[in-house]
């Protein structure tokens, strides 16, 4: 019998037991193989653990996929990331509490919101940085030599966190960024475990990202720029800190070409977690 409400949670679907979801894709462009952030539109039908996911695309066919996926609770768990779909989908449910999403960076799993309902992921490959990898084109050198804008660190968090919600992106509809995300990585910047990095045009906030930092690692979250190149800007400046810091690994999640320019690779996930389990001691 379907199941059209998640147990233990007030979040409800549709009647019909559907809802659009934005739901990861693979493409093509430079790594055919690379999960991105593409958006399709897909609804869910529950039956039991096992969920059938209906997919749309300009509205010229539909196409059904089966796949097994856990439905979480209050309780905080995830199943074996071994277990995540072939686009990385892991789990779906529960919520995004400061403390299952520090378990979930412990575990290399991220949340990917979607209007009331959190999907978690663990994709594979996996898209990294090695911050000793970093690439700095020349017009990038030469805009860092200008001295024309100012770094910091931590002074904007919540302004940062605001511009990556707000601001539009290419090829994506909407943002993964609601409420709740935004209370949750608020208070993990009050626990010290969220940090930001901003770039000013005298006193405008013109560039910037956010994530989480545990042990030797950094997890990347969002980044959004009002001026071209400015992430890039706070993208390298934040590397270089992170850098003198001791880092040694940044996940950038799935694959862009902006991150790819700046040194980032794919790997595969049982790299990542070996390179996980040995940084985040």
């Amino acid at each position: 019998m379907p199941i059209f409400a998640l147990p233990n949670n007030k979040r409800e679907l549709s009647s019909a037991g559907l809802e659009h979801l934005p739901y990861k894709q693979r493409v093509g462009g430079s790594n055919p193989s690379a999960p991105t952030k593409t958006h399709r539109n897909v609804g869910f039908i529950f039956f039991s653990h096992y969920v059938v996911v209906l997919i749309t695309k300009n509205f010229s066919f539909i196409k059904f996929n089966v796949l097994q996926l856990h439905i979480l609770t209050d309780k905080i768990w995830f199943p074996p990331v071994e277990s995540a779909s072939e686009d990385g989908l892991l789990a779906m449910g529960g919520d995004v509490k400061p403390e299952r999403l520090i378990y979930a960076y412990q575990q290399g799993i991220f949340p990917w919101y979607s209007d009331s309902v959190p999907l978690w992921w663990h994709p594979n490959p996996r898209f990294i940085l090695l911050p000793q990898e970093l690439k700095v084109s020349k017009s990038m050198q030469q805009l860092l030599k200008q001295n024309k804008w100012q770094f910091t660190i931590n002074k904007a968090f919540e302004q940062v966190i605001v511009h990556c919600r707000r601001i539009p992106r290419k090829n994506q509809d909407g943002t993964w960024i609601t409420d709740d995300i935004q209370q949750s990585y608020i208070q993990l910047h009050t626990m010290g475990y969220a940090h930001s990095a901003e770039v000013w045009e005298k006193d405008e906030l013109i560039g910037g990202l956010y994530g989480v930092k545990m042990g030797k690692v950094f997890f990347g979250e969002s980044m959004f720029s009002k001026k071209s190149n400015a992430s890039k800007y706070a993208f390298i400046k934040f590397v270089q800190q992170l850098i003198e810091e001791g880092v040694e690994l940044i996940d950038c999640q799935v694959y862009t070409e902006h991150l790819e320019s700046l040194g980032a690779k794919m790997i595969l996930r049982q790299q990542f977690m070996q390179l996980l389990k040995h940084l985040l001691k």
